[in-house]
């Protein structure tokens, strides 16, 4: 394993954002661990994790400037951290989230912060996919922005869960919308960062069970 997945999952698993039992992901689907980013309560945290999606964006999109957007609540302090850590390397890019209810009075509206001009190509910072619902919302809340387009989006594991059909959820948002999806980690990884102490194995006959009734064929 890479070293940076490692030091990835130390983190989530020290931050208590990694967490491991009896879950119920907003698919519906009942899971034996779960991510969550609302566990990130501190400005060394919050700072590490735009730090570590950052390395993810530039190793897969480059230098290329783009809108990072944060779907609300637990999308917005990532896009806020990425793109610090983003301007901290050199690349200052803007950002914008959602508000749950539009406003109706003041500035009004849905999105708070940057305003996506035409052309402009956006990049969607989530914490995990399970079964895509949360990107299929996202992509819903965006379509009222004319003449821009999703390029990718980042989230912090890859689950390796089937979707709708026996794809991966990241593959089917993938062909869906016509963009890539990309993971600092998947779940194999984290699997193989359990087995490395006995401790866990438990842990690891879970994911693995549950994979093998909800893990994606392709």
């Amino acid at each position: 394993m890479e070293g940076y997945k490692r030091e990835f999952i130390e983190f989530l698993e020290g931050a208590g954002v990694l967490k491991f039992g009896d879950f119920t992901a907003k698919s519906g689907r009942k899971i034996p661990y779960f991510i969550n980013a609302g566990d990130i309560k501190t400005g060394d945290q919050i700072r590490r994790l735009g730090e570590f999606y950052a390395k993810a964006y530039f190793e897969k999109v480059g230098n290329k400037k783009t809108v990072l957007y944060g779907p609300a609540y637990k999308g917005i302090p990532i896009a806020v951290s990425v793109a610090a850590a983003l301007s901290k390397e050199g690349l200052d890019v803007p950002f914008f989230f959602n508000r749950k209810e539009e406003k109706d009075h003041g500035e009004g509206g849905v999105f708070v912060g940057y305003k996506p001009q035409a052309g402009e190509e956006i990049v969607i910072v989530e914490d995990v996919i399970t079964a895509g619902t949360a990107i299929r919302e996202s992509m819903a809340i965006l379509s009222s922005l004319k003449d821009t387009r999703v390029a990718a989006t980042f989230v912090m594991v890859d689950r390796k869960e089937k979707g709708q059909t026996e794809k991966s959820a990241m593959a089917e948002v993938g062909e869906e919308f016509g963009f890539p999806v990309y993971s600092v980690v998947d779940v194999y990884d984290i699997i193989e960062y359990l087995e490395e102490n006995p401790a866990n194995k438990e842990n690891v006959d879970r994911i693995k069970a549950y994979l093998e009734i909800n893990g994606a064929k392709n």
